[in-house]
């Protein structure tokens, strides 16, 4: 069975999340998108993602991949972004698609992964940013965030920043990039990439950062948070519609074998 990769956007405001949820009438990311396929392709879909975002969390490059019982000579040169254009919502657009090896499966491949958190930080909300943005009134010391970050950075057991509601093997992760920026004079980011992360990590490590900022604290307590493997240590998550997924990498090997469609 040929299989499929491609990658997607999506603005996750009206979604609850990746993931099809059991109660409720809210759609789910992964359903709308399944259910597109399942129509242009005229089989039942298993959609397989690299990870699960939470209601109102972002991407500009998910990367999902599902198996079809089309041959491969009706798929090589279909362009599976126009024919899903059809399918979904102006908030959700196919951008590339691969032929990919059996080898390749978007969930469990990945090697690395980069997530960004907006903030606007003025005096004053914006009506046009608030579905992409945390919103701080006082001003931000990034030079101070940055003091923080610099611990998270190595293999570390991150259990402090889990939230609850997920099962996984452990909760050691290996950090290689954490960093605070100012995109535009008024809208800082913070720029995380780790070999994976746990149930609300990065939205729970930036609503540490600026408690421990707002109160003053020293950034060396952050240090203490994460060797504490407590979840009542850490602060308050901080709230979904600020952060992306960026991009997801995969081995060369694997990259190298994809088709592009």
């Amino acid at each position: 069975m040929p299989r499929i990769k491609f990658t997607v956007a999506y603005d996750g405001t009206n979604f609850c999340g990746w993931q099809r949820q059991k109660h409720g009438d809210v759609p789910s990311v992964c359903q709308t998108i399944q259910t597109g396929l399942e129509k242009i392709f005229d089989q039942k879909i298993s959609l397989f993602a690299s990870g699960r975002t939470d209601a109102g969390v972002h991407a500009l490059n998910q990367v999902c991949h599902f198996d079809t019982t089309r041959p491969e000579g009706r798929i090589k040169g279909m362009d599976l972004s126009r024919a899903m254009k059809t399918q979904l919502p102006s908030t959700i657009v196919v951008k590339k698609a691969w032929l990919a090896p059996d080898d390749f499966h978007s969930t469990l491949s990945p090697e690395k992964k980069t997530y960004r958190y907006l903030i606007y930080n003025a005096p004053q909300q914006s009506a046009f940013l608030s579905r992409y943005t945390d919103w701080i009134r006082k001003p931000l010391d990034l030079d101070y965030l940055n003091s923080c970050s610099k611990f998270l950075l190595g293999n570390q057991d991150f259990k402090s920043f889990q939230s609850v509601g997920s099962d996984v093997a452990h909760t050691e992760r290996s950090i290689y990039q954490a960093e605070w920026s100012w995109r535009k004079k008024d809208i800082a980011q913070f720029t995380v990439t780790g070999s994976g992360f746990l149930k609300q990590m990065v939205r729970n490590i930036v609503g540490t950062q600026l408690l421990l900022e707002k109160k003053g604290l020293p950034a060396e307590k952050l240090q203490e948070i994460i060797k504490a493997q407590s979840r009542n240590a850490a602060g308050p998550p901080a709230p979904p519609q600020g952060l992306f997924l960026m991009r997801v990498y995969y081995p060369l090997d694997l990259d190298n074998k994809c088709r592009e469609l």
